[in-house]
């Protein structure tokens, strides 16, 4: 049997993989086992990016709600984190985004979030699964009078940009931005935004035709914002990927800073100000090690997790922490809102500007990155994860890692898609990374292989 909710909702290309009759399946599923338990009316609210099988997918689903009897909120084009803030502020019983973030426009995907705003759990999904992939559907029909409705939340995006302005104390008079909505969800609310706050913006790729969607722009594609912030004299550069919930920034010099970069320094700014929960920032296993080494300056520390803002999420849930976050520019406040949000970590970068009285370059060497090698081993596709059991191969792994002494790490990923095992090497000497990567790469393939 196959599987359909990845580790960010269900994805595909739309009309092939993604079918309108698979999208009514997840309404009418999907509301069945997220509102079982409640007897009185529930609602959901629905939001999409610029793709243009965005009307064709919330159509569909949006059927399979209604079916069930849930009353449909429909937010137009917004980015993903709006959704999460305003399934919160609307009291919905939960909320649905239609998009397939930094993918090509063909393809498209639907992701759920619970009342709460959150990611729903792997429980959850499997039930939602079991339904569909056996081809079961529900005994229930809901009669006439009682199918649900559509209504359209007209100010769905001054809802979202006025809870932003809440999360800063500060205005952006004097502050020059130059913006990359990508042509995504981000293209109406991250310029009003940023305006309303009395920044001097110049904005590209906000012209959406359903196609344009992260074509050659957004935040896989730093070099473009990079030429318009040299271009136009901006002190900071906002590149959104194309649901908005991740942002790569760029410095007044054109330089970029990642998503580790942005987490050290709003994680600095955070612990000074004694709102760091726990002294602790959230990454992942391919946050960069100079990150660790930035905050240890600052006595922070870094938990990392499994790659993905899922599992970062859980964690900083798990354990109380406030700021977490990937090296892509996925970052998380979740004092502020349930998942990663470019706009929000935009607004918090530039108010950490203001508050330290620093360009952006200069609260960038917070933070060196260390170069990082990847070197693919082909293996049996069976032995993927056999690396652990080898006692030759642990053996040599730990020789890599005495041999950059202190100084830098080895990681070992099995592919989750190919037969591959991924290795990572970091440290300050790029050719010798290079080196001991490859001989360690090609020693797995001859065990492994």
């Amino acid at each position: 049997m196959g599987k359909l909710f990845g580790t960010d909702g269900v994805r595909g290309i739309a009309n092939v993989e993604l079918t309108p009759e698979l999208a009514y399946k997840l309404g009418r599923i999907g509301a069945y086992v997220l509102t079982k338990n409640k007897r009185e009316k529930t609602k959901v609210v629905i939001g999409k990016d610029t793709r243009i099988s965005g009307d064709l997918l919330e159509s569909a689903i949006s059927a399979g709600f209604l079916s069930m009897g849930v009353d449909v909120i429909s937010l137009g084009v917004i980015p993903t984190p709006a959704v999460a803030y305003l399934t919160r502020y609307l009291n919905a019983d939960f909320g649905v985004v239609i998009s397939a973030s930094h993918n090509p426009a063909e393809y498209n995907g639907i992701k759920f979030f619970n009342s709460k705003g959150y990611k729903l759990s792997d429980a959850i999904e499997n039930e939602i699964e079991e339904y569909i992939l056996n081809d079961k559907d529900i005994d229930i029909k809901v009669d006439g009078k009682n199918v649900g409705v559509i209504t359209y939340d007209e100010n769905s995006i001054d809802e979202y940009t006025n809870f932003l302005k809440t999360t800063i104390n500060t205005d952006f008079k004097g502050i020059k931005v130059a913006i990359d909505t990508g042509n995504g969800a981000a293209y109406r609310s991250a310029p009003k935004l940023l305006k309303d706050l009395g920044a001097d913006i110049t904005v590209i790729n906000d012209n959406p035709d359903g196609i344009n969607i992260n074509n050659g722009c957004g935040s896989t594609n730093p070099e473009v914002i990079s030429k318009l912030v040299k271009y136009t004299g901006a002190d900071i550069g906002l590149s959104f990927d194309g649901d908005a919930d991740r942002l790569i920034a760029v410095d007044e010099k054109g330089e970029v800073v990642d998503g580790d970069h942005i987490m050290a320094i709003c994680g600095m700014h955070l612990k000074k100000q004694g709102k760091l929960t726990n002294n602790t920032i959230v990454g992942t296993v391919m946050s960069n090690i100079g990150l660790e080494i930035a905050m240890k300056e600052y006595d922070c520390n870094v938990v990392k997790t499994k790659v993905g803002d899922r599992y970062v999420l859980e964690k900083m849930i798990e354990e109380n922490y406030s700021l977490g976050g990937e090296q892509s520019g996925h970052i998380i406040f979740l004092d502020h809102n349930t998942t990663g949000d470019g706009i929000l970590t935009g607004i918090k970068l530039i108010a950490t500007m203001k508050a330290e009285n620093k360009s952006l370059s200069e609260l960038a060497k917070i933070m060196t990155s260390y170069p990082q090698v990847l070197v693919n081993a082909k293996v049996k596709n069976q032995n993927k994860e056999s690396f652990k059991d080898d006692s030759e191969i642990m053996q040599e792994i730990k020789r890599v890692e005495e041999q950059l002494n202190g100084e830098g790490r080895v990681l070992i990923r099995p592919s989750g898609t190919e037969p591959l095992v991924r290795v990572m090497l970091e440290g300050k000497n790029q050719e010798e990374l290079n080196v001991l990567a490859t001989k360690l790469a090609k020693f797995i393939e001859e065990r492994l292989g």
